[in-house]
């Protein structure tokens, strides 16, 4: 899934892409990502894009007549620009495209969703706090007010797991699976560690952590194409999908956790005092 460090690349790459230019068609192909109707996906075009703004994880395309076009990628979505869109209209069907976006010079972009579990977002808003996902966001942990007074208020008396507090993006915008074991392993703290049991030089250690590893992945993504991000966050990630390999701090197995729709990965070593945490499926299955 994009995190807040692809989503904000993107935002840059898009803010280049679009500005002042005029957006004269919008074909949704696959209808189940539109999630308003009303104003009409029309509503966009023959406007030009007045900027481009990310919300946590949401790509926000604003034209200057007031609309917004609002995109949340999901787990597989993901946004490919093409310097010369094909010609003709794009065929409805079980191809991955879901949403094509044309501008008067002929270049644009595609929304495209891979996998079966559709739940790339689309949006047209004339605010996007209209948009539900974002309404309820929590602070972006990169801006400049986030500081570390904020974040340990955001943690006093939060009584869930590491991992499940920075992945909620109503308590903290942007932050998803794989950076939240980025994070951790960074700060060198357990995911299942409580946010309520810091101590203020734990709380300390995780703030720089959050903020040290975010802004690195972000620096890592500035110019990078966006048909390279994905390559690019993979590339720069120490822990998260790399089970069974050793670690780059201290050369310890990173191990995994798995759960009914996701996993963690993390370094016993680094982390855990040593131990491995126990991974629930793996005991049902070797009983």
């Amino acid at each position: 899934m994009p995190e807040l460090p692809e989503v904000e690349a993107l935002r840059v790459f898009l803010t280049e892409h679009l500005t002042g230019r005029e957006i004269v068609r919008v074909l949704p192909v696959a209808i189940s990502v539109l999630k308003t109707y009303d104003p009409p996906l029309t509503a966009l075009e023959g406007h030009r894009v007045a900027g481009v703004h990310r919300h946590g994880k949401f790509l926000d395309v604003e034209t200057a007549g007031g609309t917004h076009l609002v995109t949340h990628l999901a787990r597989a979505g993901w946004l490919h620009w093409k310097d010369s869109l094909p010609s003709g209209m794009p065929r409805p069907g079980k191809g991955p495209l879901a949403l094509r976006v044309a501008l008067e010079t002929g270049a644009g972009f595609d929304l495209t969703e891979a996998g079966t579990q559709k739940r790339l977002a689309v949006y047209v808003v004339a605010d996007p706090q209209e948009v539900p996902g974002v309404a309820r966001l929590g602070p972006d942990p990169l801006a400049d007010d986030f500081d570390e007074a904020r974040f340990a208020a955001l943690l006093d008396g939060e009584r869930r797991q590491l991992k499940g507090a920075l992945r909620d993006q109503s308590l903290i915008a942007g932050v998803g699976n794989a950076y939240s074991d980025e994070i951790l392993h960074a700060a060198k703290m357990s995911p299942f560690k409580l946010a309520a049991s810091l101590t203020d030089e734990e709380t300390a250690r995780l703030y720089a952590a959050l903020r040290g590893t975010l802004t690195e992945a972000v620096e890592r993504s500035r110019g990078v194409a966006a048909g390279r991000l994905k390559a690019e966050k993979k590339s720069g990630l120490r822990v998260h999908g790399r089970a069974g390999e050793p670690c780059p701090v201290c050369g310890d197995t990173v191990r995994e956790v798995s759960f009914s729709d996701s996993s963690l990965q993390y370094c016993p070593t680094c982390q855990t005092g040593g131990k491995p945490l126990a991974d629930r499926r793996m005991s049902r299955l070797l009983k």
